[in-house]
C-alpha cells in the first residue's frame, strides 16, 4: 500500500480580472445578483494567454518549490476540457515547453471539474512503473473561450486559470479514494468540435442536485474508509469551487465546524479542473495547509463525473 505525497503546488492566473460590475455592462446582471446566487465577485479571463501558458507557469512554480528539475518528472497529466488543441494534448506540449525527457508519460484527462483528482489517482498508479519517481499533475482551463458571453446564467460562473502539483509515491503512507461517472449529456454540455460555435449548456438545478448528492456521499465514503465518525475529525475539506451554495449546503448537512470547507470562488469563479489545485496552492501560501494535516478533496462536474481523495499533506 502506498499513497501520493504532494511535494509542492503552484498556480498561474491570467492577468485580466473581470468583476461582476464589468459583466453588468454586457448582460443583465449585478454584483449583488451574482454574488447572492454563487458567492462569486470576480474571475480571471485570458486575453493573449493560452492554456499552455497557464499550465507552464503553474508547473514551473511547483517544480521550483519542490526543488526539482524537469528531468526528475516521469509522468505529466493535465486535467482539462478546454485544451488549446484537440490534438496535440496540453500535457504533450508541456513536455516540449518544460523540457521533460521524451520517455515521460504525457496525456490529458477530460473529466471536467473532477479532472485534477482523476489525474492524481492516475499519476499515483503510473508512478509504479514510470521511469522517474515524480509526477506533475495539473488542472488547466480557458473556459472563457467556450462560453456564450451573452448568457447571464453561465457567463457569470466561470473563470480561467491553472494549478499544478508535484507528487511522488510514499510507501509509508495510505490514502483513500472514490471515483464515479454517470453519462448525462443534458445537465452540463459543451458543444464542439464542429461547425456549431462552442458554448456551455447547463441545467443549474440538475447540477445542484447532482453535486450535493455525490459530494455528501463521497465525503462519507472517505470518512468510513479512514475510520472517522465526522467531518470535524478532518483538518480541511477542499471541494471543487463551483458555487458557494453547493458547498454551504453540504457543510450544513455534515454539521461541519466553521471554516472546515475552504472557499475561494469569490476571487476565481468556477475554474473547473483547476479549482482544487488553485485552492491548495492558496492554502499553502497562506500557511493554512501544513505537513501532517488530514485533508479531504472532492471534485464533481460534467460527464457527469466525480472523484474524492483523503490523504495526509
Amino acid at each position: 500500500m502506498s499513497a501520493p505525497r504532494i511535494v509542492a503546488v503552484g498556480r498561474c492566473m491570467p492577468e485580466r480580472v473581470v468583476t461582476n460590475e464589468d459583466l453588468s455592462r454586457t448582460v443583465d446582471t449585478s454584483d449583488q445578483w451574482v454574488y447572492s446566487r454563487t458567492g462569486i465577485h470576480s474571475r480571471h479571463f485570458c486575453t493573449t494567454e493560452t492554456g499552455l501558458d497557464l499550465a507552464a507557469g503553474a508547473a514551473r512554480l511547483a517544480l521550483e518549490r519542490a526543488g526539482l528539475t524537469p528531468a526528475d518528472i516521469g509522468v505529466c497529466l493535465a486535467g482539462t476540457f478546454t485544451p488549446d488543441h484537440a490534438s496535440p494534448s496540453t500535457a504533450c506540449l508541456l513536455q516540449r515547453e518544460l523540457g521533460l525527457l521524451e520517455d515521460t508519460v504525457c496525456f490529458d484527462i477530460n473529466a471536467a471539474c473532477a479532472g485534477f483528482l482523476y489525474g492524481l489517482q492516475t499519476a499515483h498508479a503510473l508512478l509504479d512503473t514510470a521511469p522517474r519517481p515524480y509526477a506533475l499533475v495539473l488542472g488547466v482551463e480557458v473556459i472563457s473561450r467556450v462560453m456564450d458571453h451573452t448568457d447571464r446564467n453561465t457567463c457569470v460562473l466561470f473563470g480561467d486559470g491553472a494549478g499544478a502539483a508535484v507528487l511522488c509515491r510514499d510507501e509509508a503512507r495510505t490514502w483513500h479514494t472514490v471515483c464515479g461517472s454517470r453519462g448525462d449529456p443534458d445537465s452540463i454540455r459543451v458543444q464542439g468540435p464542429g461547425p456549431v460555435p462552442s458554448a456551455i449548456h447547463m441545467d443549474g438545478k440538475a447540477v445542484f442536485r447532482f453535486a450535493v448528492e455525490v459530494v455528501d456521499r463521497s465525503i462519507h465514503q472517505l470518512l468510513e474508509a479512514e475510520g472517522l465518525e465526522t467531518v470535524n475529525d478532518l483538518d480541511l475539506i477542499v471541494c471543487h469551487q463551483a458555487n458557494a451554495r453547493i458547498i454551504d449546503h453540504v457543510a450544513k448537512k455534515c454539521k461541519a465546524r466553521e471554516g472546515l470547507f475552504y472557499k475561494n470562488m469569490d476571487r476565481y469563479g468556477n475554474t473547473s479542473a483547476a479549482s482544487i489545485p488553485i485552492a491548495l496552492d492558496e492554502l499553502v501560501q497562506k500557511g493554512l495547509l501544513r505537513p501532517g494535516m488530514r485533508v479531504l478533496m472532492v471534485g464533481f462536474g460534467g460527464g457527469l463525473t466525480w472523484a474524492g481523495a483523503l490523504l495526509r499533506w
